[in-house]
């Protein structure tokens, strides 16, 4: 079996591994941002396979529908019916397209609507969160820049790294949201109950 893209199927994979067991930390916290880390370990997966294993559509339709179920969920918690609208725009735009930059547009827009609101309530999780933000900002900029610092190491590799400091942060940040009327919560989360769980 060739591997076309090994470098791109490790990283691709070590963000399938870190997302699946924030996902699963978190589940008692947030469920909705639990499911978020589930899709990006699914599109994590499906991606990493397609640029390692098998360069197709059956591959890159997953991926990309994977990571806007997990832009979905991310944004349900805080806008559900706005999050919801989005989804269905995104799905049936990607049926047709398969540029990444879709992908981006529509997760960046999450992010900064995430962002928003954690500027607007302002608690424990805001520095985090708006920190992954800022990061997963740059990380889309390389990516899309086509940046490569080896022929071995090219710019979605990078990306990927980028992504997985970025996704610990939000899982930071999704530990120490503590507003009991957030939707998709099970209670309340103080700072000194995280200590023991942060990776």
């Amino acid at each position: 079996m060739t591997i076309h893209e090994p470098m791109t199927l490790a990283t691709d994979y070590l963000l399938t591994i870190a997302a699946a067991i924030f996902a699963w930390r978190l589940w008692r916290v947030n469920r909705l941002w639990a499911l978020a880390f589930l899709f990006t370990a699914f599109g994590s997966f499906f991606g990493g396979t397609y640029h390692g294993l098998w360069q197709s559509a059956f591959l890159w339709k997953p991926t990309v529908m994977s990571i806007g179920l997990a832009s979905f969920f991310l944004l349900a918690a805080y806008f559900p019916r706005i999050a919801m609208i989005k989804l269905v725009a995104y799905m049936s735009w990607m049926i047709f397209h398969d540029d990444f930059v879709w992908v981006i547009a529509d997760y960046g827009l999450t992010l900064l609507l995430v962002g928003a609101m954690q500027l607007v309530r302002r608690g424990p999780a805001t520095r985090w969160i708006l920190g992954s933000i800022v990061l997963s900002i740059l990380g889309a900029l390389v990516q899309m820049s086509r940046f490569s610092l080896h022929r071995h190491f090219n710019f979605n590799d990078l990306y990927h790294v980028i992504q997985l400091v970025a996704l610990w942060m939000l899982y930071r940040g999704g530990l120490l949201v503590s507003d009991a009327g957030h939707f998709g919560s099970r209670s309340p989360v103080r700072s000194n109950q995280t200590s023991d769980a942060v990776l």
